[in-house]
């Protein structure tokens, strides 16, 4: 029986064509067309909202209008009267207290029970026969409130004297244990040597001190959900969401169900880049539809997501950072204050893992802090708190190589760690292509060539032009996954995971099936299946998918292989070691019988023992840690402050490009988020709370005129605890961009920004303090 291990080749590029695999592989590391693509591109693909049910109703969610309010009364009677209503709830109808093991966080975010937290906190809903039916009756709710002093920022959340958003809040990770409640939820710390002594050691100490604001993830379609609750009580859910088994248990925690009642079934998802990792209206949607008898249905409006759902926190960021005049990094400590919105996360623990960890240190402390505060709970975005914690380190490294008068690549070759050295947060860091990120970025044309120095764009303002280079790091993860192949009695297959494709884990999927079995990748199908098809898999986050999720493809194909040699031993009448499974057909080791194909073994698959098939569950350990280095020129337009990227590279290390487009795909798309969140995005409160950007007129996201094209090298360093060699890429790459443009403004003006986002009122501010 053949076997496939990863390659041991390094810094390579994944540029195999169809057919034509890197590695030694015949489709791994090609370029096949999606198998999604038609539908998408023909506009066939059907999205949550798409969905209409027989008898269907529509639902709308009243939000409060106040940022901290103690709810003293709901008053339905008169939404309940009205024209089309068919079924109105509140936090009443729901569970008071979480069942064991669930948390009120998940609780109290779909629905609000005794206060709000946050302008846009859901209150009440209501289902009608139209869209405008629900809104007027949703509006009609009358509701009574206590006022509560809030807060909105980070500064005024820690204060002392700070209005305290729960009562029962204790911080986790101080000893003793506090008396008194507090909107710090958590602190985390990460500690190694001494860092006195690493100060005393160094020659040049540097201190500063950065923030960054909460930024959205920018899906185009918003949270949308159809559910449909039969008379038994089982309910089946069609939504948009990173994870149906996720929404299945959760919206089951929040209404007191069993699992087994509820199925889901995966709609195509029109992003979510970790928005869509949690729920918001599906448990909504659900009791609606248990009321009323009929499917109902609820679509976000763009002004709901942004200020219902989670954005990437903000965070204030205190950076000291000491160094040799060789170049050695002697220590840093960090400490870090992370948004978490309405209810505790780990924003903060995230943060503190990320913020060294492209450096081999002696001598670290890095001490960060979860803040609760009166705005929507954040949820991942992209590798969550890495860029913030980037940002914060990569400007402090890229002053102390201009102090010392160092390449700023040189300086984090000196610096970076290797295999076999300890992460700043525990455990040794394993195979990893940091350095070779960085080589290839030095050793890149776009690195080689001269920074741009003249007029761009036909402008006839002053600029000033500049280059900024920056490191990222983000750990993946494993987590639990399923996968069924199914084998055709024409010779083809479908493979069945549990994984939404957010990022071309459709075709990652099929190309290792097709790899294993010996198919071409176009006889084979992959599919997405709902909650009762296929095996418990976690949440598409965390750069796992086709880590994890193809780990078990793989290990059923295998197992599948070994079914098929067994069917051609049956059919030869000899033993299995003598039969071999060679590109697609089984092979008669003493070459006494002419070699079976697969297509000749499923279809005589009733005579030898039926249907071929196989499932395969696991839990995936060895995520490969992500690492991406990019460079940037820009030029600054010192009459407005405007910034323009004039290029962009990244290099990655993918472990093994799968699909070296999609890899490709998921580097320029990191980027051109992190451009946004460096350059624009942030969300704007009023003084009474209300959010003033909800919608992406207000709110600039990158579009494709504001970009270059983004350059990409990929690196494959292979991530020895995948068969393929894989580590996920779909996050990193989001890392890099905040500190590169603030790197690289700082080469063009001089001026050291260190509040984001680099927005033109903010660059003309620096400029003109600059040149006064």
């Amino acid at each position: 029986m053949s076997t496939t291990e990863a390659p041991a080749s390094t810094g390579t590029n994944g540029n195999g064509t169809d057919g034509n695999g890197s590695g030694g592989y015949r489709w791994v590391g090609t370029r096949p067309i999606r198998h999604d693509g038609l539908d998408k591109v023909a506009g066939k693909a059907r999205y949550a909202a798409d969905l209409i049910l027989p008898g269907m109703l529509h639902g709308h969610i009243l939000r409060s209008p106040h940022p901290h309010a103690r709810i003293t009364s709901i008053d339905t009677s008169a939404a309940a009267a009205m024209p089309g209503v068919k079924a109105v709830v509140t936090g009443a109808d729901f569970l008071e207290a979480p069942p064991k093991g669930a948390t009120r966080k998940l609780m109290c975010t779909v629905i609000a029970r005794d206060k709000v937290l946050y302008t846009g906190h859901a209150l009440a809903a209501v289902a009608a026969s139209t869209r405008r039916e629900a809104k007027a009756a949703a509006e009609a709710i009358e509701v009574t409130y206590e006022v509560l002093p809030h807060v909105l920022n980070l500064a005024d959340a820690m204060a002392d004297d700070a209005p305290i958003l729960h009562d029962n809040l204790f911080t986790r990770g101080v000893e003793p244990r506090p008396t008194e409640p507090s909107n710090i939820a958590a602190r985390t710390v990460y500690e190694r040597g001494d860092v006195e002594q690493g100060f005393a050691e160094a020659d040049i100490v540097i201190e500063r001190e950065f923030s960054t604001q909460a930024v959205h993830q920018g899906y185009i379609e918003p949270h949308a959900c159809v559910v449909d609750c039969d008379q038994e009580g089982k309910a089946v859910i069609w939504c948009s969401s990173q994870g149906h088994f996720m929404v299945r248990s959760s919206t089951a925690t929040v209404l007191g169900w069993d699992t087994s009642r509820i199925k889901v079934i995966p709609a195509e998802i029109g992003g979510g880049f970790g928005g869509k990792t949690t729920i918001y209206i599906e448990p909504v949607a659900a009791l609606l539809s248990t009321k009323a008898g009929r499917p109902v249905k609820i679509v976000m409006s763009r002004e709901d997501v942004f200020c219902a759902t989670g954005p990437a926190p903000g965070s204030i960021i205190k950076m000291k950072v000491g160094a040799r005049n060789d170049g050695t990094i002697t220590t840093a400590q960090a400490w870090l204050a992370y948004e978490n919105g309405g209810f505790g996360g780990i924003a903060a623990m995230l943060g503190c893992m990320c913020v060294v960890s492209a450096y081999t240190l002696d001598h670290l402390y890095v001490e960060g802090f979860d803040v609760v505060m009166n705005r929507p709970v954040n949820v991942a975005y992209r590798a969550p708190s890495a860029p913030a914690a980037a940002f914060a380190m990569e400007s402090v490294v890229d002053e102390i190589a201009r102090r010392l008068g160092m390449d700023p690549i040189d300086l984090r070759l000196h610096n970076c760690p290797s295999q076999g050295d300890p992460t700043p947060y525990g455990p040794k860091w394993p195979m990893i292509g940091l350095r070779d990120c960085l080589e290839a970025i030095r050793d890149s044309d776009h690195y080689q060539s001269e920074p741009p120095a003249g007029p761009s764009g036909g402008s006839t303002a002053v600029k000033q032009y500049g280059r900024g280079v920056a490191t990222g790091f983000w750990f993946n993860i494993g987590e639990a996954s399923s996968a069924t192949v199914n084998l055709n009695e024409n010779g083809t297959a479908t493979v069945i995971t549990g994984s939404p494709d957010i990022g071309g884990s459709r075709a990652s999927m099929a190309i290792m099936a097709a790899e294993e079995l010996g198919l071409d990748v176009h006889l084979i199908q992959p599919v997405v299946g709902d909650t009762e098809v296929v095996g418990f898999t976690d949440v598409t986050e965390g750069s796992r998918a086709t880590f994890a999720t193809g780990m078990a493809v793989v290990e059923a194909c295998r197992d599948l292989k070994l079914q098929l040699r067994k069917r051609a031993a049956k059919t030869w009448d000899c033993d299995l070691e003598q039969v071999d499974w060679v590109d697609g057909s089984a092979v008669h080791g003493p070459g006494e019988q002419e070699p079976l194909s697969l297509a000749a073994i499923t279809g005589n698959a009733k005579r030898t023992g039926g249907p071929l098939g196989t499932t395969a569950s696991l839990n995936a350990r060895g995520a490969g840690p992500a690492f991406s280095v990019q460079v940037a020129d820009i030029s600054v337009d010192s009459e407005t402050g405007r910034i323009t990227v004039e290029r962009y590279t990244t290099a990655q290390d993918a472990g093994t490009a799968i699909h070296p487009s999609y890899v490709e795909g998921q580097m320029q798309g990191g980027v051109v988020q992190g451009i946004g969140w460096a350059l624009n995005e942030e969300y704007i409160y009023s003084d009474d709370g209300t959010l003033e950007n909800p919608g992406f007129l207000d709110y600039r996201i990158p579009v494709a005129s504001d970009l270059p094209m983004i350059e990409t090298v990929i690196v494959e360093v292979p991530n020895p605890s995948h068969p393929y060699g894989v580590r996920g890429v779909g996050e990193v790459g989001i890392v890099p961009p905040l500190p590169v443009l603030a790197n690289a403004v700082a080469d063009a003006t001089g001026c050291r920004i260190s509040d984001l986002p680099l927005s033109p009122p903010r660059v003309l501010e620096a400029l003109t303090a600059n040149d006064s």
